[in-house]
């Protein structure tokens, strides 16, 4: 006897938000970046059907085969096997007008579930038509700036768009830059993780930028403007940016969009910001993800923030105080992103969206996020001096969590658990008192 098992693939969605400054290049960064569609032969949803058995030469072997409703007989060599049983005639209460009534309303919610699904299809169809663009075919070059985690699975992504692509990387660590051009590794960030043939490496500023149609740049939020400012010279003004970073330069709480005209000294250098539920190992794993377009002020500073609130998720983790606690503490840092933001001009559908909640509930909620992983440690009760130096990427929100006490009084916005972060980061509060403190605020109510 033979059991089939049918066991479709499982996969996560990930989502990033695509945000624009000016009209040029939105579509064409947005076409370079996305990936190519899925369908139901892709590899992902490939099972093996068929699987060939000899009785007379091959050892007994279960499988596991998908089988419909009806009767199973089981018999010894030999025996005779005899039909199942005619099923029973239909009981009155099937055949009576209520339960016809019942039968034909389940027919039409069917019906209006699959016209509403075609809608949807349709819709999908017509706009991806009308916003095709062949940028990707006249694109040759692009330029990632930085050879951390995330700026080498974007190179790897655009990379495997397009085989005659070439992508150039900038990076300092002379040792990653052998790794990737003679092993095409990442020793440092993805040892494990092939490198397409197409992507190289550099530590020449000039080289890489030389005939770049596109500059993807991943360097860290606070190192961003003295590394532009050395490369400034070598950056052609037209050249469209797309951000990678996230978080606010500490003391003078500027955002990338406002760091990168600054550092390379144009003020029409255009640039679009790249933000949103993102993890570098799903994207270099080359699970599915789509992109969307929102303002660039709330994706910034949602972005920013999301990390402090982060280390916030983090420490309740690291405390062991639970569910009831960890939804709680989430809930109210969303709403402080959003009271500031707002305040700033963001637009508050962008906050609930994906480079909002969407980001926000990726960075607090998965133990991928480093961000989440301070938090844990600071709760478990290691000192930050020591987290930090045993990490070899950067948290964005321990910097960050700095400008969020200037900020909530510039725009006098009460921010308490990021403001409680931003105190424990400086050491001037233990994780076991802010929550004492923060459990004890006064009840208000949310206008």
């Amino acid at each position: 006897m033979y059991w089939i098992k049918h066991s479709p693939n499982n996969f996560g969605f990930f989502f990033s938000s695509l945000s624009v400054n000016r009209t040029k290049s939105p579509m064409a960064a947005a076409s370079l970046l996305e990936p190519p569609p899925f369908s139901a032969t892709h590899s992902l949803f490939k099972t093996q059907t068929h699987l060939p058995y000899n009785p007379l030469n091959s050892k007994p072997i279960t499988y596991f085969i998908p089988l419909p409703r009806s009767h199973i007989c089981l018999c010894a060599a030999g025996e005779t096997v005899l039909p199942p049983p005619s099923p029973p005639p239909p009981q009155a209460a099937e055949t009576s007008p209520e339960y016809n009534t019942s039968l034909e309303r389940s027919k039409d919610r069917r019906k209006i579930v699959r016209v509403a699904w075609e809608k949807l299809v349709r819709w999908s169809r017509s706009l991806r038509s009308k916003a095709k663009t062949d940028v990707l075919e006249r694109t040759n070059k692009v330029v990632v700036l930085g050879g951390g985690s995330f700026g080498t699975a974007m190179a790897a992504h655009v990379a495997n768009r397009k085989s005659q692509l070439e992508v150039s990387m900038l990076v300092r660590d002379h040792q990653v830059c052998r790794s990737i051009n003679e092993n095409h590794f990442n020793c440092k960030y993805f040892p494990a993780h092939k490198l397409p043939e197409n992507v190289v490496a550099t530590t020449n500023a000039k080289a890489a930028l030389e005939g770049a149609d596109f500059c993807f740049h991943s360097v860290p939020v606070q190192f961003s403007a003295s590394f532009l400012e050395e490369i400034a010279d070598y950056v052609d003004p037209s050249l469209p940016f797309i951000s990678l970073s996230k978080g606010l330069e500490l003391n003078t709480f500027r955002t990338m969009s406002q760091i990168i005209p600054r550092a390379l000294r144009n003020p029409r250098q255009p640039y679009v910001v790249l933000s949103g539920p993102s993890f570098a190992l799903e994207l270099m794993n080359k699970l599915p993800h789509r992109l969307s377009t929102s303002d660039v002020t709330g994706v910034e500073i949602a972005g920013a923030l999301k990390n402090v609130l982060a280390i916030a998720a983090g420490i309740v983790e690291g405390l062991n105080l639970g569910n009831n606690s960890m939804a709680a503490l989430v809930s109210q840092g969303c709403s402080e992103i959003r009271w500031l933001a707002t305040k700033m001009g963001a637009k508050s559908t962008t906050l609930t969206g994906l480079s909002g909640n969407g980001d926000i509930m990726l960075t607090c909620f998965v133990n991928l996020s480093r961000n989440r992983t301070v938090g844990v440690r600071l709760g478990s009760g290691e000192k930050l001096d020591d987290i930090l130096s045993s990490m070899n990427q950067v948290a964005e929100g321990v910097s960050t969590a700095g400008a969020v006490i200037a900020l909530a009084q510039k725009y006098k916005v009460k921010m308490p658990v990021l403001t409680a972060v931003a105190r424990i980061v400086d050491n001037e509060l233990t994780p076991t008192k802010a929550v004492f403190e923060l459990m004890n605020l006064p009840q208000v109510e949310e206008v």
